[in-house]
């Protein structure tokens, strides 16, 4: 699905990541550690078109994410939905508006999509808050309609930056649950985060792989999580 060959990528004259070979096969469940600034940001954006390596292929969905046109790179992120770490929002637009907007930049009629909009707002626990503006929203209802947002497409894969950073524990599980429920539907998850109690929270729920940034590689972890 997503297949990183001898990935490589330098950033200020110096190289990040270095020789990075994965595969992110269907359906998997993966988690991305390591120290801050190592490169796990980059990494996901190498996965998902948004930096292109520097040395080395990234292939996605069986195309040479390098080769492609602006309008294929832009079909190619439809295929995969991505929580941000910063959870940007349209402040002067209610909730429901601002998770729809995936559909509106794709062109489809929202008007026709309004049952399942309201469908995937009930699913984070959000119909309540359809209408509000996102300032009013807590840390983890800004996390779940970001989520939400990501998934409005029905991408095949879901990428999440550090999801529960700035959330409390009872909301990082609740937020860790929908994404397990997402890959039980068969969505591949990748997450990049510090919290190894999520880590083993999540890996009693699903056979989760662990990856660690370390040296500038991506190492597969051992059993000490």
């Amino acid at each position: 699905m997503i297949e990183l060959s001898d990935v490589s990528y330098s950033y200020g004259g110096g190289e990040l990541l270095s020789g990075i070979s994965l595969t992110l096969a269907p359906g998997s469940f993966h988690f991305l550690t390591g120290p801050s600034g190592a490169g796990k940001t980059t990494f996901l954006k190498l996965c998902y078109g948004d930096l292109l390596a520097t040395a080395g292929r990234v292939t996605a969905f069986g195309q040479d994410v390098r080769g492609l046109a602006r309008d294929e790179i832009a079909r190619l992120r439809r295929r995969i939905g991505v929580v941000h770490q910063d959870c940007r929002f349209l402040d002067h637009l209610p909730v429901a508006e601002n998770v729809a907007l995936p559909l509106i930049v794709s062109g489809r009629d929202t008007a026709g999509e309004a049952a399942n909009l309201a469908d995937l707002l009930g699913w984070v626990g959000l119909s309540d808050q359809a209408g509000a503006l996102p300032p009013s929203l807590s840390g983890g209802e800004r996390q779940r309609a970001a989520l939400a947002r990501a998934v409005i497409m029905a991408p095949e894969v879901v990428i999440a930056d550090e999801p529960t950073g700035n959330i409390d524990w009872e909301m990082s599980l609740r937020l860790l649950s929908l994404l397990v429920e997402l890959n039980k539907m068969g969505k591949t998850i990748v997450i990049a985060t510090h919290d190894l109690n999520l880590i083993r929270s999540a890996k009693q729920q699903v056979a989760a792989r662990v990856l660690r940034i370390r040296n500038r590689g991506v190492q597969l972890a051992g059993a000490d999580l």
